[in-house]
């Protein structure tokens, strides 16, 4: 590995948020799946979560909507609803889902600089009801069209790139956030050489 691909490699370590992560609940397109690992990537995201109740467990992801960065991530599946949300509550304060409510709030008005998962539902039927009675809350992306809903993949990208808005002004990219285990861990996963491993 060459110096400048280190340099590279560690500048995004150090920029990985261990406290945002996405869940997609029974997305069936996995090129859908692979467009939000690339915004994942984008933004610092790590961990995403795949939970899979009503449709078969993903073999594959569309490679081309990735551009690989599925191996650049970690993914957690799931085919339990509820060891899917011990996993998730384990890690995360707050579990807010993508769903249209009079109860929603709007997605500006969250706080994303909180330790958070976001939860994005099936392109047809949305979040399920039994996970939407676990979470802490919904919002919705505000719209003024006359189509009320956007793509999976388009809505996740607008929800985190808010969170990497507000997360940034509050300084969180400025320093190391990982695990010092997790970061090492990534480090040679990824090919590092590091002699102290």
């Amino acid at each position: 590995m060459t110096e400048e691909r280190e340099r590279r490699l560690t500048d995004v370590l150090i920029k990985r948020q261990p406290n945002l992560t996405v869940v997609l609940e029974n997305v069936f397109d996995p090129h859908n799946i692979s467009a939000v690992m690339r915004t994942c990537d984008a933004v610092g995201i790590q961990e995403m979560y795949v939970l899979n109740t009503m449709i078969p467990r993903h073999k594959k992801w569309g490679a081309r909507s990735s551009s690989s960065a599925a191996k650049w991530l970690t993914v957690h599946q799931f085919t339990e609803l509820e060891a899917c949300f011990d996993a998730i509550k384990s890690k995360y304060n707050k579990i807010y889902t993508t769903h249209l409510s009079h109860e929603s709030h709007d997605l500006y008005a969250l706080d994303l600089t909180e330790s958070v998962a976001l939860v994005f539902g099936n392109e047809h039927a949305g979040i399920t009801d039994s996970l939407l009675a676990k979470s802490d809350g919904n919002f919705i992306i505000p719209q003024v069209g006359m189509i009320q809903s956007l793509n999976i993949s388009v809505a996740c990208a607008v929800t985190v790139y808010e969170a990497f808005r507000q997360k940034r002004a509050a300084g969180h990219y400025d320093h190391p956030a990982l695990p010092e285990t997790q970061m090492k861990a990534l480090r040679q996963e990824w090919g590092f050489f590091d002699p102290e491993l």
